[in-house]
């Protein structure tokens, strides 16, 4: 039995992640677009998502809306609603307002996806990534979405460029229990060797992790080690950074990451145990120092 002390505490932090969420309120304008593992665009339509707060926020409705056309004046092809009145212990949302949300747990012959959304002013940046019945890498749906009535734009595609230099930032570690968050200082280096490779070199916790990638095209290849990966530089400022298969019994995570301004990146990371089990979720905030 739980004692009153812990029941009290876990209230507590779910009561930090509603009004978290509440960060997210407001319509929101954008578009879904559907890209291949490859990194290449499939197609994209334009929605409408609405987060209405009522009864003094403790309720939350839902509506996303879908369009088939070129116009958000169309009859939508979809007209979805859903209320909230708490969150299910899958999604965490940091102070932020950005917030992981996925699979509790990676399983044989199951599909299996996490979702990363980002929030900063009157931008919002949402990024899905699937994988398919064997495991493999199958699809990513890249959400760009513009707060009603601001004029806030897009950001250009990703480019390498963008990423080389010297980075400082904060990392928040929060974990499905919700335990306290873990705060920790991040150190990342990225530098091009030749026209053809990059190195680059993470440090946080004492802990440093040094590696290579091939470049192709808007691809940064890491097939070096027991689970090949690679990040995609996407339309928006958005990265990806995923395993082409997930392997059972073994730990891997999954990171998206987005630009906000030349100066500025946030990455999203949601880590899994050697069981395949949701362990913990990190939100990463770096500024370019050099």
């Amino acid at each position: 039995m739980l004692r009153p002390q812990i029941i009290s505490y876990c209230t507590k932090m779910a009561e930090n992640n509603w009004e978290n969420f509440l960060k997210n309120l407001g319509e929101w304008k954008g578009s879904f677009t559907k890209i291949s593992p490859q990194g290449e665009i499939l197609d994209s339509t334009l929605s409408i998502i609405n987060l209405e707060g009522l009864e003094n926020n403790k309720l939350i409705k839902f509506r996303l809306r879908r369009f088939g056309g070129n116009s958000y004046d169309e009859t939508p092809t979809q007209d979805y609603e859903q209320d909230y009145r708490n969150l299910g212990r899958q999604i965490i949302f940091f102070e932020t307002g950005t917030f992981s949300k996925g699979a509790f747990q990676l399983a044989p012959f199951a599909e299996f996806g996490s979702e990363f959304g980002f929030i900063k002013g009157d931008r919002r940046l949402r990024c899905v990534l699937l994988y398919d019945r064997q495991n493999e890498f199958s699809s990513i749906t890249l959400i760009r979405e513009f707060r009603r009535g601001s004029n806030a734009e897009e950001r250009p595609q990703l480019t390498i460029d963008q990423l080389l230099g010297k980075w400082q930032g904060t990392a928040y570690t929060a974990y499905p229990d919700l335990r306290p968050t873990d705060k920790f200082d991040t150190s990342l280096e990225v530098k091009q060797i030749d026209n053809k490779t990059i190195e680059q070199k993470l440090s946080f916790s004492g802990t440093t992790l040094s590696s290579t990638a091939q470049i192709e095209e808007n691809k940064l290849v890491f097939d070096k080690g027991d689970s090949p990966r690679q990040i995609l530089l996407l339309p928006d400022g958005t990265s990806t950074n995923a395993p082409s298969k997930l392997e059972l019994r073994k730990p891997f995570f999954l990171e998206v990451g987005w630009l906000v301004n030349e100066n500025e990146r946030q990455r999203l990371i949601r880590n899994y145990d050697a069981t395949g089990a949701w362990s913990s979720s990190t939100l990463v905030i770096e500024h370019k120092v050099d």
